[in-house]
């Protein structure tokens, strides 16, 4: 028998925010993510739990125009577009007291999301923590990139690393300090973005440190700075899993996380009640197999929320 916790900052609601966009991306197609995260039931997952849902639709923004790069960047007038458009939707409902899931959509997106979460939280007086579940660092920039594509930028502009008005979107550069955020499952990464991420000072737990030590240990270290004065943002790519069980992403990369290490991911945060804030990204349905990753997606994301086999304990506010 199943029980759930609800998480406590989402006592508030959980709000939905669609956005269907690959203009960061290299191969179309994760613009229908948000629609097929609906289809495999989202709204009504979460609903499950007692937490009151509220599907905000989508945002609207350019199409992807396909064209080549400019000085380093694919699109970069567009992927601005969309993630000021992001930005005010998410602060909104932030202030609101409500959770925003950002349903992707590519991995740049996260510039809106997270630039909106660290303004509320400087408003709030409230300490941020970033879990980045990724295949790749996504700290390139225009120097480094061997694309151009600003799906693989998005860390390095969050750290004041990229196009001004990208980095300017929440109003304060750079919105995120290093230690305020993690990347984990990483086992992709460029030669150039090796020596940023280092320079920079970003805590990595890549696979080889999960392989070695568990992913157990990775989390319990990656939530260790999370206490009850903590806004905790968890930015999911699907590409953190494995393809094997994930195939439906633009950017497989074999060697991911497992079913089970990504549900004691998702259990693990679960427990902390601090989850505050989610991006669910580059879910690309035309590479899907009967809509299975957006399936498995919904199904992590129930356990973020209290899904459990046992009653389980929620920490008390300090």
């Amino acid at each position: 028998m199943k029980s759930a916790t609800c998480v406590n900052p989402a006592q508030g609601g959980v709000s939905l925010i669609g956005v269907p966009t690959d203009v960061g991306a290299g191969v179309p197609g994760a613009r229908m993510g948000p629609q097929a995260l609906r289809v495999a039931g989202v709204a009504q997952a979460i609903a499950q739990f007692g937490i009151d849902v509220k599907d905000c639709g989508n945002l609207s923004g350019p199409e992807n125009p396909c064209q080549a790069t400019v000085d380093g960047f694919r699109h970069l007038p567009q992927v601005l577009r969309w993630n000021q458009s992001l930005h005010d939707a998410a602060y909104a409902e932030l202030q609101a007291g409500r959770v925003p899931i950002m349903l992707g959509g590519d991995h740049s997106m996260a510039i809106g999301s997270i630039s909106a979460v660290a303004r509320h939280c400087r408003t709030q007086g409230k300490k941020l923590r970033v879990l980045w579940f990724d295949a790749h660092a996504d700290c390139n920039t225009a120097a480094l990139t061997p694309s151009g594509n600003i799906h693989g930028m998005p860390v390095a502009c969050l750290c004041g690393h990229g196009p001004p008005a990208l980095m300017a979107i929440g109003g304060q550069v750079p919105a995120l300090h290093s230690q305020e955020i993690c990347l984990i499952g990483i086992r992709s990464v460029d030669a150039g973005e090796k020596r940023l991420v280092h320079d920079i000072g970003i805590e990595v737990f890549d696979m080889r440190f999960i392989d070695e030590m568990g992913m157990r240990q990775a989390m319990t270290l990656a939530l260790a700075p999370v206490d009850a004065h903590t806004h905790l943002h968890v930015s999911l790519d699907v590409d953190f899993l494995d393809p094997d069980i994930a195939p439906g992403v633009g950017t497989t990369v074999r060697g991911g996380a497992t079913y089970r290490e990504a549900q004691l991911c998702m259990e693990m945060i679960a427990d902390t009640g601090r989850l505050a804030s989610l991006d669910v990204v580059e879910l690309n349905p035309a590479l899907d197999l009967r809509n299975r990753t957006a399936e498995l997606a919904v199904d992590l994301m129930e356990s973020l929320f209290g899904k459990s086999t046992l009653m389980r304990q929620m920490p008390a506010d300090e």
